[in-house]
């Protein structure tokens, strides 16, 4: 019995999922998306802040250049997200 009623379940998110969004769900959906972007980019922001703190306190070349590359590969992120 109870596979019946999962399948069932299935079934309709299925159907609902090739359903066209409400105004309302596109606007909760764009909502959603604009938070995520807004954690990525601070979660960008705080580690290019660690990075520029351990390049200040850093003596040994081989890991300034680490984290020279590192910080590249963070400010590239940030771009393609700002």
């Amino acid at each position: 019995m109870a596979r019946g009623w999962e399948s069932k379940s299935v079934e309709e998110q299925q159907s609902q999922s090739s359903e066209p969004l409400s105004k309302e769900d596109q606007q909760r959906q764009k909502k959603a998306l604009n938070a995520d972007k807004a954690r990525s980019i601070q979660a960008l922001t705080l580690t290019r802040a660690r990075i520029m703190e351990q390049l200040e306190r850093s003596t040994n070349d081989r890991y300034k250049e680490l984290l020279n590359r590192e910080l590249a590969h963070v400010d590239g992120e940030l771009a393609t997200l700002k």
